[in-house]
Order: C-alpha cells, then sequence, then structure tokens
C-alpha cells in the first residue's frame, strides 16, 4: 500500500518528451508551435523527428514520422486514441478561433469550458478553461 501522506522520495528518472507519431513531423511540430508558442529545436536526425522545446523546463513535445500512420476515429473504437493532450486556456472561445484558423478542427463543443479538436494529423486534444485542480 502506497503511503499518499509520505514524501516522494527523489527519483533519477524524468519525463523528456511525449512523441506523436504522424506523416508529416515538420508540419505538425508548426502547429503545436503556433499553438503554444514554443520553439522548435533543430535535430540530427532530420525530417523524420521534430522537437518542441517546453520553456517551462518542463517536458517537450516531439513528432516523429510514421508513414503508415492512420488517425484515431475519436469517438470511435475502431482506431482508438492512445492519448490526447490537454492545453489549459484562460477564454476557450477566443482560442478556438486561433486554433482553428491554424488547422484545428472541432470534435465536440458540449460545454463553455472544455472542447475537443483534431490536429492537422487527426490526434484529439482539448481546449479547456477549467479552474486548475487545488489537490
Amino acid at each position: 500500500m502506497i503511503d499518499h501522506g509520505a514524501p516522494t522520495p527523489r527519483r533519477s528518472l524524468r519525463l523528456e518528451a511525449v512523441v506523436l507519431d504522424c506523416p508529416d513531423p515538420a508540419g505538425l511540430a508548426a502547429f503545436y508551435g503556433a499553438v503554444l508558442g514554443w520553439e522548435t529545436v533543430a535535430e540530427d536526425s532530420g525530417a523524420d523527428w521534430v522537437r518542441l522545446r517546453n520553456p517551462a523546463g518542463s517536458s517537450d513535445l516531439c513528432f516523429q514520422r510514421d508513414p503508415e500512420y492512420l488517425p484515431p476515429d475519436w469517438p470511435g473504437r475502431a482506431r482508438p486514441q492512445m492519448l490526447h493532450l490537454d492545453i489549459e486556456v484562460a477564454d476557450v472561445v477566443t482560442e478556438h478561433e486561433r486554433v482553428s484558423a491554424l488547422g484545428a478542427r472541432l470534435l465536440a463543443a458540449d460545454s463553455a469550458t472544455f472542447r475537443v479538436y483534431a490536429d492537422p494529423a487527426g490526434h484529439p486534444f482539448c481546449l479547456c478553461a477549467c479552474p486548475a485542480d487545488p489537490s
């Protein structure tokens, strides 16, 4: 049993990056770079791998070429999503206009504070104008 009240021992592990497979790493990196305001980092491996550096120093967002990539059919289950990104925003309506102009496609808008989109490669992501979890 885990004692959640005990301090967590410092570990030598750190989540380096979240990597999205896609057919066009440079194009998808340009999309998320514009959405998040992050800069692309040059990689030696060329166009098959692109990294966006997180300016806050946390995990980066990377894009890896997969010529056989097929997007998930969210919310269907034939090709389910493996993960999605939640992006915190101050105002969903304002950011809706901006991400749509960048190439996002609205998938679901069930709430004034939460919307689901597909990026240009079809990965689902969410814009969330929700209060931070106090815990």
